[in-house]
């Protein structure tokens, strides 16, 4: 067995087969990171929320673990090979990256993975990465020397509006999505609408002790 491992070591080390084997590493830390993530959440939600047996609601808890996990290991497949043929390919040098690499790698992978095939766990990806980029973006907006305007932004302004951003952010968020639920419901994802029904909706609705305190009807 020592031998074995000791062969693997040697394997995995070669500095030759490394961009290759980043390939194999990357999917494997997508499955595994997609499992432990959608795992613990489709299992509440589904035997929270959903309807059904349960042989049936077993099989939807693995059914989107699977899918997730199997979405970040495609894309990190794409994307680790997208940046390893752009190195390999970049005028200036090969093996150097290129400064917009990484924007391109991405495009091809959020494409091929999560923009052809729009289910409920690839929107649910996508809008947890977008919220993100939106935060990023809104960060770099008043860093220094990042756009035309950079110069415009004093250290003072700056700081006020590092202090003030979060609060305007959470409060704007919460009052669209309320008055989002309130007059268009339908446009709402069904996961989120859903949770949105139960404690707002169904609070105003009960016709004994039972369905008041106990159960929700």
């Amino acid at each position: 067995m020592d031998a074995l491992l000791s062969r693997l070591d040697s394997f995995v080390l070669n500095p030759q087969l490394a961009p290759l084997l980043s390939l194999v590493k990357g999917a494997r830390n997508g499955i595994v990171y997609g499992s432990k993530v959608r795992f613990p959440h489709a299992l509440v939600m589904i035997f929270l929320f959903r309807s059904g047996t349960f042989r049936e609601k077993v099989k939807l808890v693995l059914k989107a673990t699977r899918q997730h996990a199997r979405n970040l290991a495609t894309f990190a497949l794409i994307y680790k090979s997208s940046m390893i043929v752009l190195r390999n390919v970049n005028p200036a040098g090969v093996g150097k990256e290129g400064r917009y690499d990484s924007f391109f790698a991405g495009l091809l992978g959020g494409y091929a993975v999560f923009g052809r095939h729009k289910t409920s766990i690839t929107q649910q990806i996508v809008i947890y990465v977008f919220a993100r980029v939106v935060l990023a973006l809104a960060k770099l907006s008043v860093q220094p020397n990042m756009h035309p305007l950079s110069s415009l932004i004093t250290p003072e302004s700056r700081a006020r509006i590092e202090a003030n951003a979060w609060p305007v952010f959470a409060s704007l968020s919460w009052a669209l999505v309320m008055y989002i639920f309130r007059w268009h419901p339908e446009t709402l994802m069904s996961s989120l609408r859903s949770s949105m029904v139960y404690i707002y909706a169904d609070s105003d609705h009960w016709d004994s002790f039972r369905n008041f305190l106990i159960h929700n009807k």
